[in-house]
Protein backbone atom coordinates (compact mmCIF):
# COMPACT_ATOMS: atom_id res chain seq x y z
CA UNK A 1 0.00 0.00 0.00
CA UNK A 2 2.81 2.41 0.88
CA UNK A 3 4.53 1.85 -2.50
CA UNK A 4 1.21 2.35 -4.30
CA UNK A 5 0.61 5.68 -2.56
CA UNK A 6 4.17 6.79 -3.29
CA UNK A 7 3.70 5.95 -7.00
CA UNK A 8 0.43 7.90 -7.10
CA UNK A 9 2.05 10.88 -5.40
CA UNK A 10 5.07 10.72 -7.75
CA UNK A 11 2.80 10.74 -10.80
CA UNK A 12 0.79 13.68 -9.43
CA UNK A 13 4.06 15.52 -8.78
CA UNK A 14 5.56 15.19 -12.27
CA UNK A 15 2.55 14.38 -14.49
CA UNK A 16 -0.19 16.34 -12.72
CA UNK A 17 -3.73 15.56 -13.83
CA UNK A 18 -6.90 16.09 -11.84
CA UNK A 19 -5.27 14.86 -8.62
CA UNK A 20 -2.28 17.15 -9.18
CA UNK A 21 -4.63 20.10 -9.59
CA UNK A 22 -5.60 19.68 -5.94
CA UNK A 23 -2.35 18.59 -4.25
CA UNK A 24 0.56 19.88 -6.36
CA UNK A 25 1.86 23.38 -5.48
CA UNK A 26 3.90 23.31 -8.71
CA UNK A 27 0.99 22.16 -10.85
CA UNK A 28 1.44 24.57 -13.76
CA UNK A 29 5.23 24.25 -14.03
CA UNK A 30 5.21 20.45 -13.86
CA UNK A 31 2.23 20.11 -16.19
CA UNK A 32 3.92 22.30 -18.79
CA UNK A 33 7.22 20.43 -18.55
CA UNK A 34 5.53 17.04 -18.82
CA UNK A 35 3.63 18.08 -21.93
CA UNK A 36 6.65 19.52 -23.73
CA UNK A 37 8.99 16.68 -22.77
CA UNK A 38 6.39 14.15 -23.94
CA UNK A 39 5.93 16.02 -27.23
CA UNK A 40 9.69 15.87 -27.94
CA UNK A 41 10.39 12.47 -26.39
CA UNK A 42 10.42 10.58 -29.70
CA UNK A 43 13.74 12.29 -30.53
CA UNK A 44 15.43 10.78 -27.46
CA UNK A 45 16.40 7.16 -28.05
CA UNK A 46 19.21 4.63 -27.95
CA UNK A 47 21.65 4.84 -25.07
CA UNK A 48 20.46 7.81 -23.01
CA UNK A 49 22.23 9.76 -20.26
CA UNK A 50 20.08 11.73 -17.81
CA UNK A 51 22.33 14.37 -16.19
CA UNK A 52 21.03 15.42 -12.78
CA UNK A 53 18.50 12.61 -13.02
CA UNK A 54 16.94 12.87 -9.56
CA UNK A 55 14.42 10.04 -9.37
CA UNK A 56 14.29 9.71 -13.19
CA UNK A 57 10.68 10.91 -13.42
CA UNK A 58 10.58 11.11 -17.23
CA UNK A 59 12.39 7.86 -18.07
CA UNK A 60 9.16 6.18 -19.14
CA UNK A 61 8.66 8.71 -21.95
CA UNK A 62 11.78 7.78 -23.92
CA UNK A 63 12.48 4.84 -26.23
CA UNK A 64 15.84 4.08 -24.65
CA UNK A 65 17.78 0.87 -25.09
CA UNK A 66 19.70 1.87 -21.96
CA UNK A 67 18.84 4.71 -19.56
CA UNK A 68 21.63 5.90 -17.26
CA UNK A 69 21.22 8.47 -14.51
CA UNK A 70 24.09 10.73 -13.42
CA UNK A 71 24.21 12.90 -10.28
CA UNK A 72 26.66 15.13 -8.46
CA UNK A 73 28.31 13.10 -5.72
CA UNK A 74 27.12 14.06 -2.24
CA UNK A 75 25.79 12.10 0.75
CA UNK A 76 22.34 13.62 0.27
CA UNK A 77 22.20 12.71 -3.42
CA UNK A 78 23.36 9.15 -2.76
CA UNK A 79 20.53 8.83 -0.25
CA UNK A 80 17.69 10.48 -2.18
CA UNK A 81 18.43 10.13 -5.91
CA UNK A 82 18.13 7.16 -8.26
CA UNK A 83 21.43 7.68 -10.04
CA UNK A 84 23.51 4.93 -11.58
CA UNK A 85 26.70 7.00 -11.53
CA UNK A 86 27.97 9.94 -9.47
CA UNK A 87 30.62 12.49 -10.46
CA UNK A 88 32.73 15.28 -9.01
CA UNK A 89 30.89 18.12 -10.72
CA UNK A 90 33.57 18.48 -13.39
CA UNK A 91 34.22 15.37 -15.51
CA UNK A 92 31.48 12.94 -16.53
CA UNK A 93 32.70 9.37 -15.83
CA UNK A 94 32.20 8.17 -19.42
CA UNK A 95 34.23 7.76 -22.61
CA UNK A 96 33.95 10.11 -25.57
CA UNK A 97 30.92 9.59 -27.83
CA UNK A 98 29.26 7.20 -25.37
CA UNK A 99 25.62 8.23 -25.72
CA UNK A 100 23.02 8.61 -28.47
CA UNK A 101 20.96 11.12 -26.46
CA UNK A 102 21.20 13.30 -23.36
CA UNK A 103 18.47 14.64 -21.09
CA UNK A 104 19.18 17.59 -18.79
CA UNK A 105 16.08 18.62 -16.87
CA UNK A 106 16.09 21.71 -14.61
CA UNK A 107 19.84 21.39 -13.95
CA UNK A 108 21.61 24.03 -16.04
CA UNK A 109 20.72 26.88 -13.67
CA UNK A 110 22.68 25.07 -10.95
CA UNK A 111 25.87 24.88 -13.04
CA UNK A 112 28.41 27.53 -12.02
CA UNK A 113 30.66 26.97 -15.06
CA UNK A 114 28.28 26.39 -18.00
CA UNK A 115 31.04 26.37 -20.65
CA UNK A 116 32.93 23.53 -18.98
CA UNK A 117 29.67 21.67 -18.38
CA UNK A 118 28.60 21.89 -22.03
CA UNK A 119 32.03 20.73 -23.16
CA UNK A 120 31.43 17.54 -21.14
CA UNK A 121 27.94 17.19 -22.62
CA UNK A 122 29.39 17.53 -26.11
CA UNK A 123 32.23 15.12 -25.36
CA UNK A 124 30.08 12.17 -24.26
CA UNK A 125 27.39 12.68 -26.93
CA UNK A 126 27.85 10.94 -30.28
CA UNK A 127 28.01 13.04 -33.48
CA UNK A 128 24.43 13.72 -34.55
CA UNK A 129 23.18 12.86 -31.06
CA UNK A 130 20.25 14.74 -29.53
CA UNK A 131 20.09 16.87 -26.38
CA UNK A 132 16.79 17.60 -24.64
CA UNK A 133 17.20 20.32 -22.03
CA UNK A 134 14.77 22.26 -19.84
CA UNK A 135 15.84 25.40 -17.97
CA UNK A 136 13.81 27.82 -15.83
CA UNK A 137 13.28 31.39 -16.98
CA UNK A 138 10.87 32.83 -14.38
CA UNK A 139 11.34 31.14 -11.02
CA UNK A 140 12.43 31.86 -7.47
CA UNK A 141 15.84 30.99 -6.07
CA UNK A 142 15.88 27.31 -5.12
CA UNK A 143 18.25 24.64 -3.83
CA UNK A 144 20.27 27.48 -2.30
CA UNK A 145 23.12 28.28 -2.41
CA UNK A 146 23.56 26.33 -5.66
CA UNK A 147 21.30 28.45 -7.87
CA UNK A 148 23.46 30.51 -10.20
CA UNK A 149 21.57 31.72 -13.26
CA UNK A 150 18.42 32.29 -15.27
CA UNK A 151 18.53 32.03 -19.05
CA UNK A 152 16.43 33.69 -21.72
CA UNK A 153 15.61 31.76 -24.88
CA UNK A 154 18.21 33.83 -26.74
CA UNK A 155 20.91 33.18 -24.15
CA UNK A 156 20.37 29.42 -24.31
CA UNK A 157 20.42 29.41 -28.09
CA UNK A 158 23.65 31.41 -28.10
CA UNK A 159 25.53 29.24 -25.61
CA UNK A 160 24.43 25.96 -27.19
CA UNK A 161 25.37 27.07 -30.70
CA UNK A 162 28.66 28.36 -29.34
CA UNK A 163 29.44 24.83 -28.14
CA UNK A 164 28.61 23.04 -31.38
CA UNK A 165 24.88 22.34 -31.21
CA UNK A 166 22.19 23.04 -33.78
CA UNK A 167 18.82 24.03 -32.33
CA UNK A 168 16.15 21.65 -33.65
CA UNK A 169 13.22 23.05 -31.68
CA UNK A 170 12.82 25.63 -28.93
CA UNK A 171 9.72 26.09 -26.78
CA UNK A 172 8.47 28.33 -23.99
CA UNK A 173 6.55 26.36 -21.38
CA UNK A 174 3.55 28.03 -19.67
CA UNK A 175 3.70 31.30 -21.61
CA UNK A 176 0.48 32.88 -20.34
CA UNK A 177 -1.09 34.36 -17.22
CA UNK A 178 -0.73 31.03 -15.37
CA UNK A 179 2.85 32.18 -14.68
CA UNK A 180 1.48 34.57 -12.05
CA UNK A 181 -0.62 31.92 -10.35
CA UNK A 182 2.33 29.53 -10.26
CA UNK A 183 4.55 32.15 -8.66
CA UNK A 184 1.92 32.81 -6.01
CA UNK A 185 1.79 29.12 -5.13
CA UNK A 186 5.59 28.89 -5.13
CA UNK A 187 5.64 31.77 -2.64
CA UNK A 188 3.01 30.12 -0.43
CA UNK A 189 4.83 26.80 -0.61
CA UNK A 190 8.02 28.28 0.83
CA UNK A 191 6.17 30.22 3.51
CA UNK A 192 3.73 27.51 4.64
CA UNK A 193 5.21 24.08 4.01
CA UNK A 194 6.60 22.05 6.91
CA UNK A 195 8.45 18.76 7.40
CA UNK A 196 5.11 17.01 7.87
CA UNK A 197 4.10 15.60 4.50
CA UNK A 198 0.48 14.99 5.51
CA UNK A 199 0.03 18.54 6.79
CA UNK A 200 1.53 19.80 3.54
CA UNK A 201 -1.06 17.87 1.52
CA UNK A 202 -3.86 19.41 3.57
CA UNK A 203 -2.44 22.90 3.08
CA UNK A 204 -2.00 22.31 -0.63
CA UNK A 205 -5.61 21.18 -0.93
CA UNK A 206 -7.08 24.01 1.16
CA UNK A 207 -4.89 26.94 0.15
CA UNK A 208 -3.13 26.21 -3.15
CA UNK A 209 -5.64 24.15 -5.11
CA UNK A 210 -8.09 27.09 -5.41
CA UNK A 211 -5.25 29.09 -6.95
CA UNK A 212 -4.56 26.25 -9.40
CA UNK A 213 -8.22 26.11 -10.41
CA UNK A 214 -8.42 29.89 -10.82
CA UNK A 215 -5.20 29.86 -12.84
CA UNK A 216 -6.57 27.29 -15.26
CA UNK A 217 -9.65 29.44 -15.86
CA UNK A 218 -7.78 32.73 -16.27
CA UNK A 219 -5.09 31.09 -18.40
CA UNK A 220 -7.79 29.82 -20.75
CA UNK A 221 -9.42 33.24 -21.06
CA UNK A 222 -6.36 35.45 -21.53
CA UNK A 223 -3.91 35.41 -24.48
CA UNK A 224 -0.39 33.98 -24.49
CA UNK A 225 2.67 36.16 -23.89
CA UNK A 226 5.91 34.77 -25.31
CA UNK A 227 7.96 37.32 -23.36
CA UNK A 228 6.92 35.89 -19.97
CA UNK A 229 7.03 32.17 -19.33
CA UNK A 230 8.15 29.63 -16.76
CA UNK A 231 10.60 27.32 -18.55
CA UNK A 232 12.71 26.94 -21.66
CA UNK A 233 12.52 23.59 -23.45
CA UNK A 234 15.17 22.97 -26.11
CA UNK A 235 15.89 20.08 -28.45
CA UNK A 236 19.36 20.35 -30.03
CA UNK A 237 21.63 18.19 -32.18
CA UNK A 238 25.38 17.81 -31.91
CA UNK A 239 27.10 18.83 -35.13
Amino acid sequence: MKNLLENIYQKAAFFPGILGLFINPFYFARKGLAKNIRDLSSHISGKVLDVGCGKKPYEQLFQATEYIGLEYDSPENRKKKNADFYYDGHIFPFENNSFDSLVINQVFEHVFNPDAFLKEVLRVLKPGGKLLMTVPFVWDEHEQPHDYARYSSFGLQFILEKHGFNIVEQRKSVNDFRVIFQLVNAYLYKKMMSSNQYLNLVLAFLVMSPINVAGEIVGFLLPENNDLYLDNVILARKN
